[in-house]
């Protein structure tokens, strides 16, 4: 078997979250790209390496899976300060967007440059092959879009190449997936409550349960029922709802009422989730309150939520409680608490870490894939030993 690197990523429609190796590398980089030209304007080019890559990350992406092959992209924090900026629109699938792709490939090069995993060669090109674990909404899954998207990754070459990008500028990467898993995102979180990063089942309480589980995203909701211990496909529902068009309205109003430009949702998500200062903002040199925007817009969104909560658990009424995991839920925790305590009074759960919530996928996708190769690889040593043999 050729040798091969482990990469889990979430491609979450708020930022990338990616574990790589044995969990020896992780990336968390903000779903935000723009179009560049190859040789952009730095001020201050001689001290261009003492910055940090994944804060510059300036790229040429070619890939036979891209509808716009052989683009050059800002990537993350930099495409942020872009003024073509880009992040996902509500109503688009994220198996069928170039971005998810572009920012897949970028997470993974990045990985590549900058482990020992690798070596290049006296062309600064590196020859990387990786197993990766990733996951779709619930909807797309169901309409059988995985295969596709599996399929644009699996039996070609993706090469990146980095272009004015700190430490890393000339050399390129050419990613190779010697297999390719696509979960559905409500299992992934059922697998990260039941199994710890060695495989061990924890929560077994949970294993024979009927549980729910709310994934809150940027761009759509996905609620999984898990009955015995799988998805019932059946019974799974996915929303076109996110966080993301509230996200822009906060940002619209901040703008017309305040006359202050953020540079992307992640700013807005930072205003309302932050431990000092939350809710707030500088107005011309002043600390500003924004509550009042982001309560209104944000209890609005949360009202849906819980009506897609409602109309779930009255089909599923055997449910024994219903998790909320992903970005959307922290953003929308404390409003989803106060209206369940007026008006129906499930047994819902958050994880009061964020970090927990937010990095969920990425880890249970990691799960998933070490279960996949623990799995497979005594089949593949069989295999190997019969050839052997002859």
């Amino acid at each position: 078997m050729t040798d091969t690197r482990i990469a889990a990523v979430d491609v979450g429609n708020d930022a990338l979250k990616a574990n790589f190796g044995q969990m020896d590398e992780s990336y968390y980089i903000p779903n935000v790209i723009s179009r560049d030209v190859e040789d952009r304007p730095v001020i201050g080019i001689e001290d261009l390496d003492e910055k940090e890559p994944i804060d510059n990350l300036h790229i040429r992406v070619h890939s036979p899976a891209l509808e716009e092959n052989n683009a050059v992209y800002r990537i993350g924090n930099l495409a942020t300060k872009a003024n073509n900026s880009t992040e996902l629109d509500p109503g688009s699938s994220k198996s069928e967007e170039d971005q998810t792709l572009v920012m897949l490939f970028a997470s993974i090069a990045l990985d590549a440059v900058s482990s020992d995993a690798f070596r290049e060669n006296k062309n600064d090109v590196i020859d990387a092959n990786y197993t990766l674990g990733t996951g779709l909404p619930l909807r797309e899954v169901k309409e059988g879009k995985d295969v596709g998207y599996r399929s644009q990754l699996l039996g070609s070459v993706h090469q990146i190449e980095f272009l004015v990008t700190p430490q890393y500028q000339g050399k390129k990467v050419n990613i190779k997936f010697n297999e390719v898993k696509v979960y559905p995102e409500g299992f992934a979180a059922y697998v990260n409550l039941i199994m710890d990063n060695q495989l061990n089942v924890i929560n077994k309480e949970l294993i024979d349960q009927q549980i729910l589980i709310q994934d809150i995203g940027g761009l759509s909701t996905d609620i999984a029922v898990i009955r015995n211990r799988n998805v019932d496909d059946d019974k799974a529902q996915g929303f076109p709802l996110g966080v993301a068009e509230s996200l822009e309205e906060i940002r619209d109003e901040i703008r017309t009422r305040h006359g202050v430009e953020l540079d992307s949702r992640r700013d807005v998500v930072d205003i309302i989730t932050r431990k000092n200062d939350r809710h707030h903002i500088m107005v011309k040199g002043s600390r500003t309150n924004v509550h009042d925007i982001t309560d209104r817009i944000l209890l609005e969104l949360a009202k849906k939520e819980y009506r897609f909560l409602r109309q779930v658990w009255q089909k599923n009424s055997q449910s024994e409680i219903c998790y909320f995991v992903g970005g959307g839920s922290a953003v929308l925790k404390d409003y989803i608490k106060a209206l369940n305590n007026k008006l129906d009074g499930f047994n819902i759960d958050f994880f009061e870490d964020e970090q927990e919530s937010i990095w969920m996928m990425a880890n249970a996708y990691y799960k998933l894939i070490m279960d996949y190769l623990n799995k497979t690889a005594p089949a593949e040593a069989n295999e190997q030993a019969a050839t052997d043999e002859t």
